[in-house]
């Protein structure tokens, strides 16, 4: 029995193996990949803000508000200080951000 029950699982493995081989494999299609577009911490407006994905309104208006008590970002990873963006949402965004240094001007000012 256990002959048999052997013999018939090898046969319907070789068979499977040859409906298998002759599939056509299928190959994924290329995607266009969308340019990252930088935006600049400093300088960004609150709607090129709430465009990062996982920034929604009132977080831009956050990251304004800290830029405008703190002075400008001198680092991308200063953004972890705004209400609402931790790690894993900076860890996303991080590709996507920058920013400009410090000006002479608001340098001197502080």
């Amino acid at each position: 029995m256990l002959r048999v029950c052997l013999s018939v699982f090898a046969l319907a493995a070789c068979l499977a193996g040859e409906v298998l081989a002759q599939a056509p494999v299928p190959r994924p299609e290329p995607t266009a990949v969308k340019p990252a577009v930088l935006i600049n911490l400093n300088t960004a407006t609150a709607a090129q803000l709430d465009s990062l994905p996982g920034i929604g309104p009132k977080v831009a208006a956050r990251i304004i508000d800290y830029r405008t008590k703190k002075g400008p970002f001198r680092k991308v990873e200063e953004l972890m200080n705004v209400q609402g963006v931790g790690e894993k949402s900076f860890l996303k965004l991080r590709a996507q951000l920058t920013v400009s240094p410090a000006a002479a001007s608001t340098a001197s000012q502080q």
